[in-house]
């Protein structure tokens, strides 16, 4: 926000220079992003009047000039185009020092003598560019500095204030920081009410009312569409970085500026029936004030009157209901709109107004009132006109309700590490405008003010002491604390060991957003409701995920689309469900893998990623931490049905592997096998202690087993059975052929299997090994009618 400072002076005016004052304002939280002079440096230029103005002789587009300063009369060529007798203007008189170390010298133009010059705003360093001469006022003193007439000793001064300050976005709130930080009294223009000449109304509905719980209205007829904004009022929104349009819109601006409170002013005679604060229909259109024609979606709250949209609530008002320099009834209005309903809606339509800015973090609703009476005072001094009264629609139940928050005095000393006087407490935040309801010698309670929205518990208080008190006035402490050892489970592996071992499997950690776009995640997790958002920053960011394979499917499509043949992803974080109401995040570990097995080079064999590739880096990475993990047929939405698994551990699904679904192919639009994991991480890191084995000094006994067997058996029940009969003496078991073949016959495979048994206290003999072999030939045999291959 822009201001001017000698503004912000009339309200309250400390004794401290203006280098003071922005460090002030800066060290209590409205930290100053600039300052720049409202005119450029000049001397020399005074009022003056142009008494006649002739055609020059050999110049059409020159005149000369007859100029008084009240004292003397000067010959001046001028060539503005509205230079005319009867106007006051600045007048540089020889000698005067212009912006840009520019002299005025006497000087001869086509023959003419001129002495001095006429000049316009651009000139003087008040605008950049212009047309013609500055006009003053008639009632400007002849032969008086426009530098100091204009008082131009002035600084416009932008403060960055954080979303939660919306109570400084005017005059006013910044005064009233101010005041409190110089225990100055603030003075502010007296608003009375003014009673209605004319009993002239206009009819208001609150179809919105949740969304526009206050609407104030009054009709203002007989206005001088040819009044002119006064200087004074025009220079301050300059000064403030707004341009002067015409009286009536001027004041808007200026009530905006000065209070803080949006307003607009419709002319009458274009409304048509009555007002209704309503929400949108969808395809209804607006041509905004900018000329842009929006068409409305029906969750942008309007202002309409029998025919259609006349603005867009909080933002911005249509072309067609606008005061014009013809306008002579108008319709001024003010509202309150609840935060909500306003925050995003301007950028949604690629807009921001000063109005968004300030409703989508909150106008005070206690203010209308106020801002009416003197926004009516302003446009009957400006315009003249009749005022009808003044018609207050509100749905008081859904108005802000009045907070109060207790300020304990332990909390206060504990968090600002000093102990402040109960009295001065009490007199910072009165000042801030707080009143105190309740104290003991413990504790106070007030009753928070209706424009500090960002007051609602007791370390906001304690924020507002400690800013006011000043940050460098609180004692510098040595921070103390305990520091335990807190023992490592060491059944459990780090976070990081994981993270180390993907990469080392040549994976590339991904961090992917949390918001996702609802399509997208339905798709990949059918049976999981998304948690959708309340104010989503964009359309494909409007739920929490329930798995992170959205992001990294995205990201792996992104990377395609720039010619990445290989990616190998993985990522951990949060995934969000609905249970019972409640939000349930469980932390995961995602991977995605589509390309080559290994990165190009001469001696690297061009092959497609497949299952088992996948498969065998899972194993590396789980069976480092429990090799009781089993890889066992399971069903995943999002999984190709034939190429998936489910993980097991310790009889407990931790995840889910295999092949990209072929239909979420072309959702994701991504090329080749794509391949997913996805881990409960909390689960995966869960392992055993690490334990001694001795190492044995006897030979092992190794047996081959060829079995013939139904393709549709498993290996994991196979080899499931296999443990269970060879004995504990079992070391090693490994597949070493597979085989289909149509010799075979239909729905068989052959598997010979490597089984190794050894004793760590003497040589097994050739009957134990020959009984464990029988025993799971047998077994075999019994329970999947497992046949030896000869």
């Amino acid at each position: 926000m822009k201001f001017s400072e000698q503004w912000l002076r009339e309200w309250v005016n400390p004794a401290i220079e203006t280098e003071a004052l922005l460090h002030q304002v800066t060290m209590a939280g409205l930290e100053v992003d600039g300052i720049e002079r409202v005119a450029g440096e000049f001397s020399g230029v005074v009022v003056a009047e142009i008494l006649s103005a002739e055609q020059h002789p050999d110049a059409d587009k020159l005149r000369v000039c007859q100029v008084s300063d009240g004292k003397e009369t000067f010959n001046v060529v001028c060539g503005a185009p509205n230079a005319r007798a009867g106007i006051k203007i600045p007048f540089a008189q020889v000698g005067a020092l212009l912006p840009g170390n520019f002299k005025i010298k006497k000087a001869k133009l086509r023959g003419v003598e001129s002495f001095g010059m006429l000049c316009a705003e651009a000139e003087l360093g008040l605008a950049e560019s212009s047309d013609g001469l500055m006009e003053l006022p008639l009632d400007a003193p002849l032969g008086e500095s426009v530098y100091e007439w204009l008082k131009l000793d002035d600084n416009t001064i932008e403060v960055d204030l954080t979303p939660n300050r919306s109570d400084c976005l005017s005059i006013a709130g910044l005064a009233r920081e101010v005041g409190v930080l110089n225990k100055e009294a603030v003075s502010a223009p007296v608003v009375n009410a003014l009673s209605a000449t004319i009993d002239d109304t206009f009819p208001v509905s609150l179809t919105a009312s949740e969304a526009c719980p206050k609407y104030l209205g009054r009709v203002i007829r007989g206005v001088n569409p040819n009044a002119e904004t006064p200087l004074w009022m025009a220079e301050k929104l300059r000064r403030c970085g707004l341009r002067s349009i015409e009286p009536a819109v001027d004041v808007t601006n200026y009530i905006l500026l000065e209070l803080g409170q949006p307003m607009h002013a419709f002319d009458l005679n274009t409304l048509n029936g009555s007002i209704d604060v309503r929400f949108a229909k969808a395809g209804e259109k607006l041509t905004l004030l900018d000329g842009q024609e929006a068409e409305l979606r029906d969750d942008t709250l309007v202002i309409a009157d029998e025919k259609g949209p006349l603005a867009m609530a909080g933002i911005m008002g249509g072309q067609d209901t606008g005061v014009t320099s013809k306008t002579q009834d108008v319709f001024l209005e003010c509202a309150f709109f609840s935060p909500l309903a306003i925050a995003g809606k301007a950028r949604s339509y690629g807009l921001h107004t000063d109005s968004s800015h300030r409703y989508e973090r909150g106008v005070d609703h206690e203010l209308q009132r106020t801002a009416m009476e003197r926004a009516t005072e302003l446009l009957l001094q400006i315009m003249g006109g009749e005022a009808g009264p003044v018609v207050d629609t509100s749905d008081t139940a859904n108005l802000p309700e009045k907070r109060t928050v207790r300020l304990r005095a332990e909390k206060l000393e504990s968090l600002l590490g000093i102990s402040i006087p109960s009295d001065e407490v009490v007199d910072i935040l009165t000042r801030l405008g707080l009143e105190l309801l309740s104290s003991d010698d413990v504790s106070w309670e007030f009753a928070i003010p209706s424009y500090r929205f960002d007051i609602s518990i007791e370390p906001d208080l304690v924020e507002e002491v400690g800013r006011i008190y000043g940050y460098n006035n609180l004692p510098k402490t040595t921070t103390q604390g305990g520091l335990n050892l807190v023992a490592d489970d060491e059944a459990t592996t780090p976070y990081h060991v994981l993270e180390d071992k993907l990469v080392s499997l040549g994976y590339q950690e991904a961090i992917t957003y949390s918001f996702v776009e609802q399509t997208q995640q339905d798709a990949l997790a059918t049976n999981e409701t998304a948690i959708p958002l309340a104010n989503p920053i964009s359309t494909d960011m409007g739920v929490m995920r329930t798995s992170l394979w959205t992001g990294l499917l995205n990201a792996a499509s992104y990377n395609q689309k720039r010619q990445q043949s290989r990616i190998k992803f993985f990522e951990t974080g949060l995934k969000f469900i609905d249970v019972d109401g409640e939000i349930v995040q469980t932390r995961m570990l995602s991977g995605v893998v589509v390309g080559n097995v290994a990165e190009e080079n001469w001696c690297n064999e061009k092959r497609v990623v497949d299952f088992y590739d996948v498969k065998a880096d899972l194993e590396a990475l789980l069976f480092s931490i429990d090799k009781s993990v089993a890889f066992e047929k399971g069903q995943n939405s999002a999984l190709h049905p034939g190429q998936s698994a489910q993980i097991v551990k310790q009889g407990e699904i931790i995840g889910y592997f295999g092949k990209l679904h072929p239909k979420l192919q072309k959702t994701f639009d991504l090329n080749g096998s794509v391949f997913l994991f996805e881990l409960r991480l909390d689960e995966t890191v869960k392992g055993q202690v690490s334990n001694f084995t001795e190492v044995s000094k006897y030979p092992g006994v190794r047996r081959d087993l060829a079995i013939l067997i139904k393709s549709d058996v498993s290996y994991q029940d196979i080899e499931s059975v296999v443990r269970e009969n060879a004995g504990e003496d079992l070391v090693d078991l490994n597949v070493f052929d597979v085989y289909v073949g149509d010799n075979l016959g239909d729905g068989l495979k052959s598997i010979a299997m490597g089984m190794s048994w050894q004793r760590v206290d003497r040589t097994l003999n050739d009957e134990e090994i020959t009984q464990s072999f029988d025993k799971v030939v047998t077994a075999l045999s019994a329970r999947f009618d497992a046949k030896i291959r000869s």
